[in-house]
């Protein structure tokens, strides 16, 4: 009985080496044939491209206007006339604002008639002096006569145009404050005048970022107001503290606005734009990163894989710079190297269906 027990155990481990050695040979011959990739990999592959490399750093800012004011009076009088509209746009030196003026004018007219007297009297006295029929003292005294009477009329037209408001420089009026009939006073708002021509865009950056940020970057600014819409501009300073709760650094851009579409207070957001150079990139994928070790896999012609070190640079939506390893026009694999080694075969995944009715006809 033993003997028997001894066969049977026997005869079945040798049974059950056959057939699972057998199976195995079936699907590696099986495997070949169809096909006949010979264990090659199954991969995709593209070709190392050159393209414009940007860095740039992200930040919020806030617009201003490049000149900003909220326009008072000079004198404390009454509003005689009111010569704008709200959001008018107005030229340097145009008048705003007159006040009530009646005893200055009654004042101008009477320093204009006093100098004309003082100056006909010193130009008859001058033409008695030139026959010598007039002392050169009374010449003097009609001359400082004339000189004061001129200083006087100068006054007057100096107090006159104080009780004229004009705009200081070119720009958009805000909202009207005042009406006629209303005294004012140095203290009351008249209106507010905006030059928005250039924008002045303020914004925050990391300190970590300072050792790359200068005068004359180029910077681009979106609004939310205008979806799709870029407005250029450069860094005009860079400010010399950092603020020590935040860590940043404010810089200042100067944004052209000759459409006068950005306004002040409103919220960009900005692109620095720090470099810009041509560089050779590949997609994410191709590229491996082991214990400290960066690598691809370059596609030979022979449809052998070849391991190759590579250095990355910037790295960008779903494809990265490559600074050292590659030339333009390289194949790398970028899908499927998880599966070879260096020296290994592959087989394009494109070419499979050929490969297969090649297969089958032969």
């Amino acid at each position: 009985m033993r003997y028997l027990l001894l066969f049977i155990v026997i005869t079945l481990a040798v049974g059950g080496y056959w057939y699972f050695t057998s199976s195995d040979v079936g699907q590696r011959q099986s495997g070949q044939t169809a096909g006949g990739f010979r264990g090659a990999a199954l991969v995709m592959a593209e070709a190392v491209r050159r393209e414009q490399i940007t860095d740039t750093i992200e930040a919020l800012g806030t617009a201003q206007a490049n000149e900003s004011v909220t326009l008072t009076a000079k004198v404390t009088d009454i509003v005689s006339s009111v010569n704008f509209e709200d959001g008018d746009y107005v030229e340097r030196g145009e008048i705003l604002v007159v006040q009530a003026s009646e005893e200055q004018t009654a004042l101008l007219a009477e320093a204009r008639a006093n100098l004309v007297e003082t100056q006909s009297q010193l130009r008859r006295l001058q033409d008695l002096g030139a026959k010598n029929l007039v002392p050169d003292s009374e010449i003097d005294t009609a001359t400082s006569h004339a000189n004061a009477a001129q200083a006087r009329l100068d006054s007057i037209t100096a107090r006159l145009d104080e009780r004229l408001v004009r705009a200081p420089y070119s720009g958009i009026l805000g909202f009207r404050q005042v009406s006629p009939g209303t005294l004012l006073t140095n203290n009351t708002p008249i209106t507010t005048l905006d030059d928005i021509s250039v924008i002045k865009l303020d914004f925050s950056v990391p300190e970590l970022h300072l050792n790359v940020l200068k005068p004359g970057f180029t910077i681009l600014a979106q609004s939310q107001s205008f979806p799709g819409r870029q407005f250029t501009g450069e860094i005009r300073t860079i400010g010399s503290r950092i603020d020590p709760v935040t860590r940043a650094v404010t810089v200042r851009a100067i944004v052209p606005n000759t459409e006068q579409l950005l306004r002040p207070g409103m919220l960009l957001t900005v692109t620095i734009i720090t470099d810009e150079r041509s560089s050779l990139v590949i997609s994410e994928s191709a590229v491996t990163q082991i214990a400290g070790e960066t690598y691809v896999f370059i596609a030979g012609a022979d449809a052998i894989a070849r391991k190759q070190p590579v250095v990355i640079g910037a790295r960008r939506f779903e494809y990265v710079e490559v600074v050292e390893g590659l030339q333009e026009g390289d194949m790398v694999i970028t899908e499927g190297a998880f599966k070879l080694r260096d020296g290994a075969p592959f087989q394009l995944q494109d070419n499979v269906p050929a490969a297969r009715a090649k297969a089958k006809q032969s």
